[in-house]
This record gives structure tokens, C-alpha cells and sequence, in this order.
């Protein structure tokens, strides 16, 4: 007779040995705490899926399955893909969190298999993995300029906005992460031959960079620098307070252009609207920190950086999927300009 034991308990021990340090990275680093917090969300996610669908889950162990009871298995995680992935979808998610809670899974699986020694066979290769090409959103180089030398506009934000604004600029300037732009203290600036450089190592890949700084991001530096080297460059804040205010600074600019978005569900394409009405998404409401990291790779290519530097600079190994998107994006603003051009020079008046 097969061996049955419950997914909630062992998942929740997969949980608790990776915030314990039992279960680490390939590498020997810990886990961060970022991943943990997405294993708790498919954790609440399961949960609620198996209680609202009434589907028991349980994983058997492989190890002695008759040939009709490995069949019996095989249907069972089949079916646990298909109805799980229509609970995610009538939730309103897309194909890239729904395959991410696979992902997770399917990591929960090799940790059963690899660490606890309970053969779980390869069922979880059933649990296919969607992505989509999310749209990259970026400050363009003339809305960057705004925000950095429009001192007419500086004097209708609140100091909380001024404050969210530097930061902003800042980060759109020097691609850093949201989690290691609060980690800034004044030992990784340093001046050399009358310049200054940032010198960072990034929380996420452990990677080196040095930035050189343009003055605005020097005055931004000198503004918020602390005597002590222990305190932080920027007063840390919540990432939704972050965001939150960086839209309101970004109404206060005008960017409010209206964008069509898309996102993908089981691989067909949908428009994203504001809300119910169908009205179209404005610019500063998609505001949001990852725009900082991402503008600054994108200006850098768009104004002619080489790719292999700008990799240096991002972090971003040679064969990086994810650096390409932002090449092949830049171009496609490159092309829209030229195109700008060329149109000028159709018509003779």
C-alpha cells in the first residue's frame, strides 16, 4: 500500500528550515527573505485552494509504486495542475505569478526529494511553468531631466515628495535595487581624482559595482549624508508608502499620458484597464521603484553606452535573458526617434 503523508505540514517545514538556515542556496548563502515571503504566499495560496476546491493534498512516496498506482499518481498531480491553475486564474492573476507558484513548488519538491530523502518520483515535471513578457515601464531621458533640474516643480511638492523624489533620482541614475539603495551609508562613496564613485555590492547577487556620479547625483549624496558612517544615506521607508508617494509626485509632473497595457493568462493576451469602465491606465499610476533600475539601464543604451559596460554597471551576467529585453527595448525607443527624424525630412515646406 502506498505511502500518503500531507503537503501543508511538510511545506510549512520547508518554510521553516529555510528561515532556520537548515536549507540554503546552492552556493551555501542563506535564503533571502524576500523568497521566503513568496513560499508563505503559495503556502496561503494552497491552503486556500484546497479548501474552497475541496482537493486533498498529499504527496506519496514513489519509491515502490505498482505500475497502476504510478498512473493513479501521475493523474493525480495532472489534475492538481489543471485545477489549481484555474483557481489562480479565476483570482484575476496572470501567467507570470501562476508559474511562479509553480516554480515554488516544484523547488518544494527537490527540497523533499534532495534534503528529507522522500522520494517523490518526477511528478512535479508535471507542473508546467508559464511566463510572459511583462511591459517595461521607464522614465524617459526628458522626464528624468524634469525631475532633476525643474526647480519650479520642486517647490509644489511636500518635503515627504522631495525626499521620495531624490531617491527616485537617484536610483534611476545609479540602477540600484530598492532593497540596496536604503543599505547606503557614506562608506561606499569615495572620491578619486576630484570624481566620486559609488562603490556597491548588490544584496541580491552579491555582485561589485563602481558608478561614477554625475553632479546631480553628488548634491543628491551631500544633501542626505550623515557624520556617521553607520547611519544610512536615505531614512528607510515601506515600499508601498514608496510607491504610493512616488505616483502622486508623478501626477504633480503631469506624467499622465494614458498607456495600454498587456498581460497574458494561459498564453492569450488581455488589455489592462484602470477599472470597471475600461479606462485606459495612466502613466503615473504605474510609478513604482522598479522603474529606477530599469531606467537606468535603458538611458544608459538609449544614449549610446556600450552593452557590455552597462552590464558592468547593472550586474547582469554576459548570457542574461533579462538584459536583453531592456536592449531590444531600447532599441525600439531609438527607432521611434529616428522615425521622428526621418518624418521631418518627408515633407519639404
Amino acid at each position: 500500500m502506498k505511502k500518503i503523508v500531507d503537503l501543508i505540514p511538510l511545506f510549512k517545514q520547508f518554510i521553516r528550515d529555510s528561515e532556520t538556515g537548515k536549507r540554503l542556496k546552492k552556493n551555501g548563502n542563506r535564503i533571502t527573505s524576500g523568497t521566503i515571503d513568496n513560499y508563505r504566499y503559495v503556502l496561503h495560496n494552497l491552503i486556500e485552494f484546497s479548501s474552497s476546491c475541496d482537493f486533498d493534498l498529499r504527496i506519496c512516496d514513489a519509491q515502490k509504486l505498482t505500475k497502476r498506482e504510478f498512473e493513479s499518481e501521475k493523474n493525480y498531480w495532472k489534475k492538481f495542475y489543471r485545477k489549481f491553475s484555474d483557481f489562480m486564474y479565476k483570482k484575476g492573476c496572470y501567467d507570470n505569478y501562476v508559474g511562479s507558484n509553480m516554480k515554488q513548488i516544484r523547488t518544494f519538491f527537490n527540497y523533499l526529494k534532495n534534503e528529507k530523502h522522500f522520494n517523490t518520483g518526477d511528478f512535479h515535471k508535471l507542473l508546467y511553468v508559464r511566463k510572459e513578457e511583462v511591459d517595461i515601464l521607464v522614465i524617459s531621458p526628458e522626464q528624468l531631466k524634469f525631475l532633476i533640474h525643474n526647480k519650479e516643480f520642486e517647490t509644489i511638492l511636500t518635503p515627504p515628495e522631495k525626499r521620495i523624489k531624490d531617491i527616485f533620482v537617484f536610483g534611476c541614475t545609479t540602477g540600484l535595487r530598492f532593497s540596496d539603495i536604503f543599505l547606503l551609508t557614506t562608506k561606499n562613496f569615495e572620491m578619486q581624482n576630484g570624481d566620486w564613485y559609488l562603490k556597491v555590492k548588490s544584496k541580491k547577487t552579491k555582485a561589485y559595482s563602481s558608478v561614477k556620479l554625475p553632479g546631480y547625483a553628488v548634491n543628491i549624496y551631500q544633501k542626505y549624508k550623515s557624520k556617521s558612517a553607520k547611519i544610512t544615506l536615505f531614512t528607510p521607508i515601506t515600499l508601498y508608502s514608496f510607491n504610493k508617494t512616488l505616483k502622486s509626485i508623478g501626477e504633480k509632473a503631469n506624467f499622465t499620458a494614458p498607456i495600454e497595457l498587456s498581460r497574458e493568462r494561459q498564453g492569450k493576451t488581455y488589455t489592462v484597464y484602470k477599472n470597471t469602465q475600461k479606462k485606459p491606465e495612466r502613466f503615473c499610476d504605474k510609478m513604482s521603484s522598479h522603474m529606477m533600475r530599469r531606467t537606468a539601464i535603458t538611458t544608459l543604451l538609449i544614449l549610446g553606452m556600450p552593452e557590455h559596460l552597462v552590464r558592468t554597471i547593472s550586474g547582469h551576467s554576459a548570457n542574461s535573458n533579462s538584459f536583453y529585453r531592456y536592449v531590444h527595448f531600447a532599441q525600439s525607443y531609438v527607432d521611434k526617434e529616428i522615425e521622428k527624424v526621418y518624418n521631418k525630412l518627408e515633407t519639404y515646406e
